[in-house]
């Protein structure tokens, strides 16, 4: 268990700064998706940028993960076609809700309990898809 609180900072830290950031208020996401605001867009593209930057040092240094294993990407599988399905149905939960997966947990943090509804239609989907996953197009 001991192994798993750096884990469990790194979280609360994050949840902090997505709070402070706005990135969980519902009214900067309602404003992402109208296009009202460019607030959303600059956090989700600095984050995207300091990705790519962070994982390109890290295999020109050739970091290691938390196992010692060195650092790998996988490769994209095949399939535009299931990731625009995907990323559609993502965000109109998204949209819908206000919130994506990370921040729901945040928003509980926050004192916001009826995302707890949210969460529970999100764990029952995920519970869904498990059942039916061999039954679908991939």
């Amino acid at each position: 268990m001991g192994k798993y609180i750096k884990f469990f900072v790194v979280g609360i830290f994050f949840g902090i700064v997505l709070v402070k950031s706005e990135a969980v208020s519902w009214y900067r996401i309602f404003e992402m998706f109208k296009f009202q605001s460019f607030h959303m867009y600059g956090i989700i593209g600095t984050a995207v940028g300091t990705g790519i930057i962070l994982l390109m040092l890290s295999k020109m240094n050739k970091v290691k993960t938390t196992e010692g294993n060195t650092l790998r990407v996988p490769l994209k599988e095949r399939g535009f076609t299931r990731y625009i399905i995907g990323g559609t149905i993502f965000g109109l939960g998204w949209a819908l809700c206000g919130a994506c997966p990370g921040p729901m947990y945040i928003l509980i943090g926050t004192g916001a309990f009826s995302i707890s509804i949210v969460i529970l239609a999100a764990l029952l989907g995920t519970y869904a898809y498990g059942l039916l996953k061999n039954k679908l197009p991939h």
